[in-house]
């Protein structure tokens, strides 16, 4: 069996270094990986390309960028410097797209927190754009909008594209974020429509998790309507790859192998049962 369709972000078998990501990824026939910034921190750049390559891995994305938000102009400077060097990753490794995690600083109103979200993607963008990468914003959960993200629906990164107006910036839909929205549909239609939707993440979400970050669930295991959101992003032309990203504090402490083989048999079940 072989999933040339799917992409792992290699945050969701955290315990793997990069180069065991690569080769567990491959050896099971799947085709593209999503690079979290903490898997190759200190690494050799240059070699972590030519191991995805000769692999024959399609590189997806950069994860993550963004955290725009800060009490002080200070704050947020050192924030883009810190997207200035994901940028300079994701040239190196050769990856299109950086996702955008916007940020949320406790302690100032969701509107203050949007504003400077606004301002840092608007000049991330331009010079992102420069070496031809492409930003994804992607909307979290509501329960993340005090520390994480004050962007939490399709609507408010969509109405973000619109007003940036920057032609590298999209949207990325990770199903754990956004299944609740009863407006789901029509702005990822919106989105699709503009040619905004740059990426699409699935995992599931568990209505009994005992983390609110750690303990995502794999596919089927939780509440989220899998299968109608699959319709829907592939229903408005979406042609990118489907890119798994599961955090799972139980699992990551588990035989990453079985962790994957286990995903990878869940997503036959849910997808192409």
């Amino acid at each position: 069996m072989s999933y040339p369709e799917l992409a792992m972000h290699t945050f969701t078998t955290k315990p793997w270094s990069m180069e065991e990501c690569i080769e567990h990824y491959a050896r099971r026939g799947i085709g593209g990986i999503s690079v979290w910034r903490e898997t190759i921190a200190g690494l050799d750049l240059k070699k972590v390309k030519r191991q995805m390559d000769d692999a024959g891995l399609r590189g997806v994305a950069h994860v993550r960028g963004g955290f725009f938000t800060g009490k002080t102009a200070v704050d947020r400077a050192a924030g883009q410097e810190k997207n200035r060097e994901c940028v300079r990753e994701a040239e190196a490794l050769g990856l299109p797209m950086i996702v955008l995690v916007c940020g949320a600083t406790p302690g100032q109103t969701p509107q203050e927190n949007h504003e400077q979200i606004r301002e840092g993607i608007a000049e991330m963008a331009g010079w992102a754009g420069e070496k031809g990468i492409k930003l994804a914003i992607e909307p979290l959960h509501p329960i993340y909008a005090g520390d994480r993200s004050a962007i939490c629906t399709m609507k408010a990164a969509n109405d973000l594209c619109e007003v940036i107006g920057a032609p590298n910036l999209g949207v990325a839909l990770d199903v754990y974020h956004v299944w609740w929205d009863l407006e789901l549909e029509k702005e990822t239609k919106r989105c699709a429509e503009k040619g905004w939707l740059l990426g699409y993440h699935i995992c599931d979400f568990k209505p009994d998790q005992e983390d609110m970050l750690l303990d995502r669930g794999v596919m089927g295991e939780g509440c989220a309507p899998l299968k109608e959101i699959e319709a829907l992003v592939k229903g408005v032309g979406f042609a990118g790859m489907t890119e798994v990203e599961i955090f799972s504090k139980k699992w990551w402490e588990a035989e990453q192998g079985e962790f994957l083989d286990y995903i990878l048999q869940r997503y036959e079940g849910v997808y192409r049962g």
